[in-house]
């Protein structure tokens, strides 16, 4: 019983709307409660835009359809751009989180590359320690080859 009472008060609130609207189309006014509940009471409201057409002519009327079209139209225009809008933002939602991964990817990259470097830097300085010893031993081993000759060739020298 509560859900046919619901939808009766709700059948009667969508009726009073309609009825609103239609005394608003044609006179350009909103009505007061007073004259929704009087039309509808004496059953004008079905009537009403119908004498309005009759007295206030057929070309007020359709200017006024021809300005509730334009409406409308400019409606479905603005609903149209912004689901264009809508797909831009999905579109660069998708670009930003593309780019979001490759920038993780390249950051990634460049702290490799990054601990590559550092291990780079060591083993040169670990090379040129090698290096240098590598000279002093070289030389150290000339030198000593060098006394070692002069020890040998200098006595047969002397002796002739």
């Amino acid at each position: 019983m509560d859900s046919f009472n619901n939808l009766r008060q709700q059948i009667s609130s969508e009726y009073r709307e309609t009825v609103q609207r239609r005394y608003y189309t044609v006179t350009g006014e909103n009505p007061d409660d007073k004259t929704v509940d009087l039309l509808i009471s004496t059953g004008e409201s079905e009537t009403f835009l119908q004498k309005a057409i009759q007295q206030q002519g057929r070309a007020n009327i359709m200017d006024t359809i021809q300005e509730i079209q334009e409406r409308h139209d400019t409606v479905k225009e603005i609903e149209r751009n912004l689901m264009e809008l809508h797909q831009v933002f999905m579109d660069m939602s998708v670009l930003v989180q593309s780019q979001g991964e490759q920038l993780d990817n390249i950051e990634s990259h460049v702290a490799r590359a990054n601990s590559y470097v550092r291990g780079g830097v060591q083993q040169l300085h670990v090379a040129r320690k090698h290096q240098m010893n590598t000279r002093k031993w070289t030389c150290i081993a000339i030198i000593i080859l060098l006394i070692i000759i002069l020890i040998i060739v200098l006595p047969i020298v002397l002796k002739k």
